[in-house]
């Protein structure tokens, strides 16, 4: 159902038409902000980013978890530098990462910082993420670092990496939760017999969040199925959707991307000559052409990221990144981690870097139009409002104009896409007024049906 409804969203508006300053996103080659909708991506050059990492860790007063699969120093020696002084004004400090991986950079941590590494076999922890100050007092000190690098030299002077940093107490929280579970303890040292990894995992059910207005999905691997919310993504592709992939061998992906293709949702993408041997490649290059791209370059394309709908802000503009590539060990057996953040800002962001990366690859992108081609022709183009909309008593008033008499249903989906609430009533042209009541406080979408043209509008109810 879930699937469903994002595949409706043919009509949302953003709460914010700003990024606001809770979400701040990086990329580690040049960005083309001639694409840009009015803010610009933002490129950090060399061991820029070790420096913005470092800058974070500083920020630490209480806690700080780190999950990442490799550390050698080279660029991100400093990293190790600020680790240690974290742990010395009295952090504490915990670091997982996949024993099987080389992580030569461990050595230089304070002997007194615990570590604990996944046992090799049976796929890897693959994450990238690290979580500040999940439990302060003070909401605003929790961090949450995520994105596709491995902390090593080639993944800055060469490789192809975004990162983000998202400033939300629930959200750091969730992946404190998740991080305690491979720890095997809640405390400062691990317990390895407690411990869980890959399959052994649990769903710990914290997966939507609200941040700077946005909806923010979380989901980690193997336990979440974040292949089926990778699958409900496309999905919702209404106008244009963009991919970089590292390692893609999933075939069930690939052909849902090349059936919006032939469907006329305008597609593009990249991946690393990594996944050429597996079949995506040959799915993409027959149903793509030239709107696919393969890197073969200096270092890797070591993005995970799509980017959906950024020129449709009528649609639910999306991205979607952090450390699962597009592969069955990712869904199956690998520790990894997933965030997707609905926002037209951020999802333009992502498409000023791809847009770059496209083009130095050889390629070109047509400009697509999107806001404004479907819901329009039963009622006044931006029209419908909500008030109030953040609600305090789950009391709205929807108003909206209708330009010729029309069915119209009202269907109220929470955010796990199941139908509470439905009506229907057939209307006259003009302007009309509903009122309704949604008694439980979260997030729920308003699926409007209008003579066979669908849009959704969002509305939250606060917590009394």
């Amino acid at each position: 159902m879930l699937k469903k409804i994002f595949f409706f969203l043919s009509f949302l508006i953003s709460v914010n038409a700003f990024a606001g300053n809770k979400i701040k996103v990086y990329f580690n080659h040049p960005v083309n902000t001639s694409v840009s909708t009015g803010v610009n991506a933002s490129y950090l050059s060399g061991s820029s980013s070790a420096d913005t990492i470092v800058a974070y860790i500083d920020r630490a007063k209480y806690t700080l978890d780190i999950a990442v699969y490799d550390y050698n120093q080279g660029s991100f020696a400093n990293i190790a530098t600020a680790v240690n002084a974290a742990y010395t004004r009295g952090v504490t400090v915990r670091w997982i990462y996949d024993g099987a991986a080389t992580n030569a950079g461990l050595a230089a941590l304070n002997s007194g910082i615990h570590t604990l590494g996944r046992p090799a076999g049976g796929g890897i922890m693959h994450n990238k993420f690290m979580a500040i100050d999940a439990n302060s007092s003070n909401p605003d000190d929790a961090i949450v670092w995520t994105g596709s690098y491995n902390w090593n030299s080639s993944m800055i002077s060469a490789g192809y990496n975004n990162m983000l940093f998202l400033q939300d107490q629930a959200l750091a929280q969730a992946y404190t939760a998740h991080f305690n579970m491979m720890w095997g303890s809640t405390t400062a040292v691990p317990n390895a017999v407690a411990a869980k990894f890959g399959a052994d995992k649990t769903n710990l059910g914290a997966h939507t969040f609200h941040i700077d207005g946005h909806l923010v999905e979380l989901y980690f691997s193997p336990s979440d199925g974040t292949g089926s919310h990778i699958q409900s993504a496309i999905s919702s592709a209404n106008t244009d959707l963009y991919f970089g992939m590292y390692t893609f061998t999933q075939s069930t992906e690939a052909n849902m991307i090349v059936s919006k293709y032939n469907s006329g949702v305008y597609v593009s993408g990249i991946n690393d000559s990594y996944s050429t041997p597996y079949s995506p490649f040959d799915i993409f290059t027959a149903g793509l052409g030239s709107h696919f791209k393969v890197y073969s370059g200096s270092g890797v394309y070591h993005s995970k990221m799509m980017i959906v709908d950024p020129s449709d802000t009528c649609s639910d503009p999306l991205v979607l990144t952090g450390s699962h590539n597009w592969t069955f060990s990712a869904n199956t057996e690998n520790d990894e981690n997933t965030v997707i953040i609905h926002s037209d800002t951020i999802a333009n962001m992502y498409y000023q870097s791809f847009y770059q990366d496209f083009i130095s690859l050889g390629g070109s992108l047509a400009a697509v139009g999107g806001c404004g081609t479907t819901g329009v022709n039963n009622i006044v183009e931006n029209s419908t409002t909500i008030f109030p909309n953040p609600t305090a008593n789950g009391n709205i008033s929807i108003s909206y104009q209708l330009i010729t008499p029309q069915e119209v249903t009202v269907d109220v989906y929470n955010v796990l896409g199941q139908k509470v609430q439905t009506t229907s009533t057939t209307q006259q042209n003009g302007p009309h007024t509903y009122d309704l009541t949604i008694a439980q406080p979260g997030m729920y979408f308003l699926q409007f049906n209008i003579g066979g043209e669908h849009f959704v509008k969002k509305v939250v109810v606060a917590k009394q």
